[in-house]
């Protein structure tokens, strides 16, 4: 267990650099225009977001204990190729889904 003064610290910690990186946008440079080099940049922020979320769990899936799974890794290919072919994240997202539980369903 962790020792209650360092949790607090921790938490402390964490919303204070939250915080600060939030204030830094929206305090200091929000009414200010930006540079066109950081809005192109800013607006792959969205688009990388969820790669990063999801690849974690393809390349070492809790589900199965870290062991590389079939299943997750189809679904995972289907979805980024429905993303790339149909440019339509909600039918990429049901795709992927659906290709998940089709696979676990088959495999048993």
């Amino acid at each position: 267990m962790i020792d209650r003064v360092d949790l607090w610290a921790v938490i402390i910690g964490l919303g204070l650099g939250s915080f600060l990186l939030r204030f830094v946008f929206l305090g200091i440079i929000g009414s200010r225009p930006m540079p066109e080099w950081l809005l192109r940049h800013l607006r792959y922020t969205a688009v990388a977001v969820l790669p990063a979320l999801v690849a974690p769990m393809v390349a070492w899936p809790a589900g199965t204990d870290g062991v590389f799974d079939l299943a997750r890794f189809l679904a995972a290919v289907v979805t980024l190729g429905l993303g790339i072919f149909l440019r339509n994240t909600i039918m990429a997202i049901l795709g992927g889904a659906a290709t998940l539980y089709l696979v676990l369903w088959i495999t048993g």
